[in-house]
């Protein structure tokens, strides 16, 4: 008897702290795809795509093999191959057979433009050099990282760069799909990419990890999703 007056106690407590509405509550994995051609030779790679590596290949292997064991009642992943792939080997290692699987476009990562497929220390010394900033980590060290899409924006000849407020408003509609697709308690399996990764802990993790540090390829951040926002667990992690 006593249990079930703890849980009940537990369910008001929920609708207590949610102005009497019961809450939704999903846990978010978000894997960096395995290391592609274009990350080898460190280029930009937005919305253009390029094959796993050998070592991309063991990427998602490994995550797949730390993930193995998480019952996801959804797996998603971006439209580029690379994560569309990435996704494939980490579901062939589950132990859960049929696990629906959705590609969606709101989780691609950021598009650069007229800057796609150029050598990235050169694409972000363009970018931030009129800021006096002139590499990556020093445009999101010294601004942030949604002023780093800004630059580039400005930079872009063609203007064609996301700005911050069009990637948002492309990510918002990605998590809208997930909070009315997915129930509460729902593991859910989302295959990204690093600035994407990187920018969602950097919006919602309350400074509490480092965002100057790329997401490895391969590297599992965990999130929390509910009806009132997204709340952190931890960052760029090999391990569960």
């Amino acid at each position: 008897m006593w249990k079930w007056s703890a849980i009940y106690a537990r369910i008001e407590l929920i609708k207590a702290f949610d102005g009497g509405h019961y809450m939704k509550r999903i846990t978010l994995y978000l894997v960096r795809h395995g290391q592609t051609f274009f990350n080898r030779y460190n280029r930009m790679q937005g919305w253009s795509d390029s094959p796993l590596t050998e070592k991309g290949i063991a990427d998602a292997e490994l995550a797949g093999k730390q993930l193995s064991k998480v019952n996801f009642a959804q797996a998603y992943s971006s439209d580029r191959s690379r994560a569309m792939d990435t996704a494939k080997i980490i579901l062939k290692k589950s132990f859960y057979l049929d696990t629906p699987y959705t590609i969606t476009p709101h989780f691609r990562e950021e598009f650069y433009g007229y800057y796609e497929g150029e050598d990235s220390a050169k694409a972000w010394y363009m970018t931030g050099a009129s800021h006096d900033a002139k590499t990556f980590k020093e445009i999101i060290t010294k601004y942030s990282l949604d002023a780093s899409k800004d630059f580039m924006k400005e930079a872009d000849p063609f203007n064609d760069a996301e700005n911050a407020a069009e990637y948002w408003a492309r990510v918002g509609k990605g998590f809208k799909q997930i909070r009315s697709e997915c129930s509460d308690g729902d593991n859910v399996l989302m295959v990204s990419h690093g600035t994407t990764i990187r920018s969602i802990v950097g919006k919602f993790g309350n400074g509490q990890f480092d965002v100057t540090v790329s997401p490895m390829n391969g590297s599992i951040t965990k999130v929390v999703l509910t009806d009132e926002g997204v709340t952190v667990q931890s960052y760029n992690e090999l391990t569960l």
